[in-house]
């Protein structure tokens, strides 16, 4: 070792190589959590903090704040290293020949200084920045004069870190991967994954993406007549809420409740028009899906009829698509959702009273020629009425004293749509009844069910082949219709 300052085995050599060994394992410590710390966003953190597991909670709070300062950290720490690898050669230089220091040098950092130390912090760097957590706090105060003003520089350069949230379509990628059948180790069930993205997926979709069309909506005429032939259609379709339209099925004016036809007598063909109804409000087809489930939360009403306004859809072909956005972007909520329950307190105490006649019979159009007759319409529509209209009666639509409700002409009813299509947007799958007739109404997939009790059981059976991939060679024999459905049966005795 003629080139070497100090001789072998030697106090000065030991205390040179205790120096090196330490300035290999700092350099090596500071690479390590330079990756593992900076790898930790504050977004993920914070999700560590507040709902981790015990210990991963504990560790995320004790590295939060010394992560909180991303740029002067990297300062720090990329200084602490700067210095024990340019300092590493020097002693070296002491104990070996200038080549052998620099490959000595070289294979140290490079091994024990770069790849161990950043392979080991990747995959425990929670736990290990945690354990150094106070270190790191001491170097920061250290290399503060010099670490500050670059890293004041580097905020102005590049801004300040914020923590980086993942978008809509990056997060359901990312909940359908923590799903158990993506086979990466997630526990989240198929319904949970499929609940989550269509929650996310519900904020694009708008009522025109869940409506029933107007053709196939079922809705009774202002002016038909409460007969057997009516109950029996209105008990087949199973609706607890059928619209009401005047003359054209597309002028929709208001909804009857089913639970109000029960006390009805089918043999005296009680007028459609004698009984309580209320008003339906009407959304735009371009209403998102949670502002129409917000609606229905509010009570007044969990239908609503779907409208296209035909002045968003006039001008060219190349204007037309640009006009409707700019158009929708002004419009605001209530513009949307035309609730016309929605009245000023004077308003609502003169039509709660003109609600008490008509439930009581004292209205012209209740009056009839025998006594007999006008009690029993008395006691069909008072009873239900206490109830289903309370709190809320300036909802009713009174037919026999106003106008019939007229709506702007550029308004087109296109369709229907009820909280039960906003939830199955939501979940993703068809909410069956006994009396469901289409699974999908748009792609009208039939539906093997049956009203009967008697017949439930194999219907669960031939439901649970069918989705296995088994099918029912009676598929549609099922069907309930107005003629054979055995809920039409207690009629015949009314």
């Amino acid at each position: 070792m003629a080139s070497s300052d100090t001789s072998c085995c030697g106090a000065a050599f030991w205390l040179d190589l205790v120096i090196i060994i330490a300035l290999v394992a700092f350099a090596g410590l500071m690479a390590g959590l330079t990756l593992g710390l900076m790898s930790l966003g504050l977004v993920d953190l914070e999700v560590l903090i507040k709902s981790g597991r015990p210990q991963d909670r504990i560790n995320a709070g004790k590295i939060f704040p010394v992560v909180k300062n991303q740029h002067l950290l990297l300062c720090t720490l990329l200084i602490g290293n700067s210095m024990a690898m340019e300092a590493l050669p020097i002693f070296l230089d002491r104990i070996v020949p200038p080549l052998a220091a620099i490959v000595i040098s070289v294979t140290l950092i490079l091994v024990f200084g770069e790849i161990m130390p950043q392979a080991v912090c990747t995959r425990y760097g929670l736990k290990v920045g945690a354990i150094m957590a106070p270190l790191v706090r001491v170097l920061l105060i250290l290399f503060f004069p010099i670490a500050y003003p670059i890293s004041k520089v580097l905020d102005w350069m590049l801004g300040k870190g914020h923590g980086v949230l993942l978008r809509r379509a990056e997060l359901k990628t990312f909940v359908t991967f923590h799903g158990n059948e993506a086979g990466k180790g997630g526990d989240l069930t198929t319904d949970e994954t499929s609940i989550i993205t269509g929650a996310l997926e519900l904020t694009e979709k708008t009522a025109k993406d869940a409506m029933t069309p107007i053709s196939n909506a079922f809705s009774l005429d202002l002016d038909s007549t409460l007969n057997l032939e009516t109950l029996n259609t209105i008990m087949s379709v199973g609706h607890s809420r059928v619209p009401v339209y005047f003359r054209n099925p597309s002028h929709i004016i208001g909804l009857i409740l089913v639970k109000n036809l029960l006390a009805v007598n089918a043999r005296k063909e009680v007028p459609l028009r004698k009984m309580i109804m209320r008003k339906i409000p009407r959304v735009s087809e371009t209403m998102p899906l949670y502002d129409i489930l917000n609606e229905f939360q509010k009570g007044h009403s969990h239908i609503a009829v779907v409208y296209k306004d035909l002045d968003e859809h006039k001008g060219s072909p190349e204007t037309s698509e640009n006009d409707i956005e700019r158009r929708k972007n002004k419009k605001t909520k209530d513009e949307l959702f035309k609730d016309s329950c929605k009245k000023p307190k004077a308003q609502v105490e003169v039509s709660e009273k003109e609600v008490f006649k008509i439930e009581t019979g004292d209205a012209k159009s209740g009056k009839s020629e025998n006594g007999e007759e006008q009690q029993g319409k008395t006691t069909l529509t008072a009873a239900p009425a206490k109830k289903r209209h309370r709190g809320c009666s300036f909802c009713i639509l009174d037919i026999e004293n106003s106008p019939i409700p007229d709506f702007p002409p550029n308004e087109e009813v296109v369709g229907v749509i009820t909280m039960e299509d906003v939830i199955e947007e939501l979940l993703q799958e068809e909410i069956l009844d006994e009396t469901d007739e289409y699974v999908n109404i748009h792609n009208r997939i039939r539906v093997n069910m049956h009203a009967s009790q008697e017949n439930l059981p194999s219907v669960i059976t031939s439901i649970t082949q069918s989705s296995s991939g088994s099918t029912s060679p009676n598929r549609t024999s099922h069907m309930a219709t107005p003629d054979s459905s055995p809920a039409t049966k207690p009629l015949d005795n009314l």
